[in-house]
């Protein structure tokens, strides 16, 4: 919490100028940008090109994600060390929009098993479909020919 109490030194009531971001998002990348020369034009390109958000916003919310096996919590941090979360550290220091962050999420997440169910039954049509059609020897010898089949 010492962060928000600082001060400036020549005038100690100005302390309007310094900003210490709460959100989980301007946290995160303010840390990448300590590790970064983002003095330098390429590091300047590379923060350019760093993203960070809180939840997962319109756009990307219809990708895949993935998981990064070696980034696993499970794998990386032996079992008594201590951790936190981001967003109890942010909450704990005035970030004050996690509950609406966690009601957008749960929307999102419905939404996204609805689209995913959809998604697993027309994969399953389309596979029964590709097994109910019988072709032609002529129309066989044709798809391989153009290495389809």
């Amino acid at each position: 919490a010492a962060f928000k109490t600082k001060t400036m030194n020549t005038n100690p009531r100005h302390t309007g100028a310094i900003k210490h971001p709460r959100s989980p998002a301007k946290i995160l990348w303010r840390t990448v940008r300590g590790m970064v020369p983002h003095k330098t034009p390429r590091g300047g390109a590379a923060m350019d090109r760093l993203k960070s958000f809180e939840g997962i916003p319109h756009p990307y919310d219809r990708k895949k994600r993935m998981v990064i096996p070696s980034c696993l919590k499970v794998l990386r941090l032996r079992p008594e060390r201590r951790f936190c979360r981001l967003g109890d550290l942010s909450s704990e220091y005035g970030w004050k929009h996690g509950s609406l962050i966690e009601r957008l999420e749960k929307q999102r997440k419905v939404k996204s098993e609805v689209f995913y169910k959809k998604k697993v039954a027309a994969k399953r049509a389309k596979a029964d479909a590709l097994k109910a059609v019988k072709l032609s020897a002529d129309d066989q010898a044709l798809l391989q020919k153009a290495g389809y089949a």
